[in-house]
């Protein structure tokens, strides 16, 4: 190859790199505001943007570096950005959903712990109505026992005067008996007693 062909080759090349300097600066430029877009996103959302803030913090240092970054050291940054912002989304996401299964279970123990205490006062329920049940109950028995035991107490008094009834009218009908055998055997002496007495007025 001769000088004036490797010339040419070099001039060629050179030109080339002027062109595509600023496209490939342009394409940096793009990848920083898009990444940078993303940095955004998770800064404006009110659930991710107090989270990972020590990932978040590094993917803001690599946009930094790869905005001051040129020449060959641009494409290594770009790809640390990338990694860093992709590293601070997975962060602030895991750190969030941890914090919303955190708040779940909270929500789970503390409904667990309404049910025990609805189901406590609902077993303090059952057994006050138990025991007043139970009280309803024995007074009624009291009640019953109260009346069977007036009522045998009034049995025995009727059947005791009903005894004194029935000895009075057994004496009095022994006497009115004895009266009566009094006077019939007085009637049989008087009836005895007249014969004689006509005999001596004769």
């Amino acid at each position: 190859m001769s000088r004036m062909e490797r010339r040419g080759m070099l001039a060629v090349a050179l030109v080339a790199a002027l062109l595509a300097g600023p496209a490939m600066a342009q394409d940096a430029a793009g990848e920083h505001a898009r990444l940078a877009q993303r940095m955004q996103q998770i800064d404006l959302d009110p659930e991710r943007n107090t989270l990972a803030a020590y990932e978040r913090l590094q993917a803001r240092q690599a946009l930094d570096a790869l905005a001051a970054a040129r020449g060959r050291s641009r494409a290594d940054a770009q790809q640390v950005a990338d990694w860093r912002v992709e590293t601070a989304e997975l962060a602030t996401a895991t750190e969030a959903m941890r914090r919303e299964l955190d708040r779940l279970d909270r929500e789970r123990s503390e409904l667990l712990v309404e049910a025990s205490r609805q189901d406590a006062a609902r077993a303090r329920q059952e057994a006050e109505r138990l025991r007043v049940q139970a009280q309803i109950q024995a007074e009624e028995s009291a009640r019953l026992r109260m009346a069977a035991e007036a009522e045998a107490t009034a049995r025995q008094e009727a059947e005791t005067i009903l005894d004194g009834v029935a000895g009075g009218e057994a004496a009095k009908l022994r006497a009115a008996r004895q009266r009566e055998a009094e006077l019939a055997r007085q009637e049989a002496e008087l009836m005895r007693g007249v014969p004689a007495q006509d005999d001596r007025q004769r």
